[in-house]
């Protein structure tokens, strides 16, 4: 722990802005005093008391709920004291002020009721129920994926990490790690005892099915990365290709001006959409050409940056117009600089749209896709091929949400438990390489629960919350 972890904290717990509740929370070690000084009486714990909450000159400021947890049992492992007012702003300010005026204060042994209280950190709470081994660090993490959640799929699987149900899964792989590291290490300390290890002790089976089982829980948490990140779509092609139509056509309503001027659109218009709880960040883009035209050439230029920057493009073709030499030349031009700039794992998605006005039907190829952005015509067979290049299976039971690092963490697991498995078929005479690989394989199982868990992210975690929490 840090110095400041020491320190009694304070905030305003609930959402800035008007609201019919506000909460003003304070935590720290020993605050009995302070809410002795704050509510004129001791408090029951875990019991609401109604009551007048005072400035120093008795005047109320307001009246509500004053709550008191004495530590362990509290959110944050300290002791806490909520005080629940009418949700104003400048109410919840004058109680802020109140509760650090009050610790200020000397009592008859003429020290501070609570020396050191200070504004909290953003996510200082929830850092302060981590350090207290109330939650581990997926479970934190949980609690402000859960608030920040932009679909119901989302949300259930976030309450469902931070109920510890992703935390139980990376603890069975790490029992079941710890355990092979055990076998391997005595038989290295302890030669003389002639462990028959990699018979008696299974090492290989236990290596196999721990390595199956990281496949399990990586493909769970690329799903659950997938309901917190969403992939970021463009749609991309020539002027007049039907583009804000389409993006119109996702989101089901009108976001993007449609005219049948070319070069309507100039900057980028973005929308996140929902297929099957999953969010889609989707961005119509100006038409890609050359152009004379200063304003539209930045259009233009912002276009690229957006596509260089996709998880996936939607590449439009006008089924009007295709059969035109010069409009199927620049497709073919924008199709090469598309090869060019984009990373090979980066699909292109080619979609063939005005169905409804094209003078015969186009017989869409193997990697292309029939639709007509006006009449919808096509829309979910789209959408269901966005799914499937984001890697989005249907949701399996009992989903948990994940966020990069896990994966990533999850996926060092795996490449070391590769090269464990290399050096395990070269038997005895590496071992003690394999028990390296082993150490390595725990030490990333253990930074997603923070087990091991340096302060710079730490630091960069709890930044990411609201103050108050």
């Amino acid at each position: 722990m840090l110095p400041r972890h020491n320190d009694p904290i304070a905030a305003i717990a609930t959402a800035p802005g008007r609201g019919a509740v506000g909460i003003v929370r304070v935590s720290g070690k020993g605050i009995a005093q302070l809410v002795r000084a704050l509510c004129a009486k001791d408090l029951k714990p875990r019991e609401a008391t109604y009551l007048p909450f005072k400035d120093a000159a008795g005047s109320p400021i307001d009246h509500g709920l004053a709550i008191y947890f004495p530590g362990p049992h509290s959110y944050t492992g300290e002791d806490v004291l909520e005080l629940q007012a009418h949700g104003g702003p400048v109410v919840l300010q004058l109680l802020l002020a109140r509760c650090l005026e009050a610790a200020q204060a000397t009592n008859a042994d003429g020290k501070p009721v609570l020396a050191g209280l200070r504004l909290a950190q953003p996510g200082e709470f929830t850092e302060r129920a981590f350090l207290n081994d109330k939650i581990d660090l997926a479970q934190a993490e949980a609690i402000a994926d859960l608030i920040d959640a932009s679909t119901e799929a989302a949300a259930r699987s976030a309450s469902r990490s931070l109920s510890g149900a992703f935390s139980q899964e990376i603890q069975v792989l790490r029992e079941a790690l710890v355990h092979l590291r055990m076998l391997v290490e005595a038989t290295l300390d302890f030669p003389e005892e002639e462990i028959d290890f990699l018979k008696k002790a299974d090492a290989f089976g236990q290596l196999d099915r721990l390595q199956a089982q990281v496949a399990t829980v990586l493909g769970k948490a690329h799903q659950g990365a997938l309901l917190r990140e969403g992939i970021k779509v463009v749609i991309a092609g020539q002027p007049n290709a039907g583009k804000s139509s389409l993006l119109n056509a996702l989101a089901g309503a009108e976001l993007a001006i449609v005219t049948p001027i070319a070069g309507t659109t100039r900057d980028k218009v973005q929308q996140t959409i929902q297929i099957e709880g999953v969010p889609l960040h989707v961005i119509d883009t100006a038409g890609l050409r050359d152009s004379d035209d200063e304003v539209e050439r930045i259009g233009i230029a912002r276009a690229w940056d957006e596509i260089a920057a996709a998880d996936a493009v939607l590449f439009l073709h006008d089924l009007t117009r295709v059969q035109q030499a010069d409009y199927a030349a620049a497709d073919a031009d924008i199709a090469a600089t598309l090869q060019q700039r984009l990373p090979a794992q980066v699909p292109v998605i080619h979609v063939l749209n005005k169905t409804d006005m094209a003078e015969q039907a186009h017989q869409a190829c193997t990697d292309q896709l029939a639709l007509s952005a006006r009449t919808g015509d096509g829309l979910d067979t789209l959408r269901k091929r966005l799914l499937e290049v984001a890697g989005w299976q249907s949701a399996p039971e009992g989903l948990y949400l994940a966020r990069a690092r896990h994966v990533e963490a999850l996926q060092a697991v795996q490449a070391h438990l590769e090269m464990a498995d290399e050096q395990l078929q070269a038997q005895a005479s590496h071992l003690d390489l394999l028990a390296e690989e082993l150490r390595l394989a725990q030490l990333s199982l253990n930074s997603i629960t923070g087990e091991f868990s340096s302060d710079d992210l730490l630091g960069v975690i709890f930044s990411s919350f609201c103050i108050g929490k």
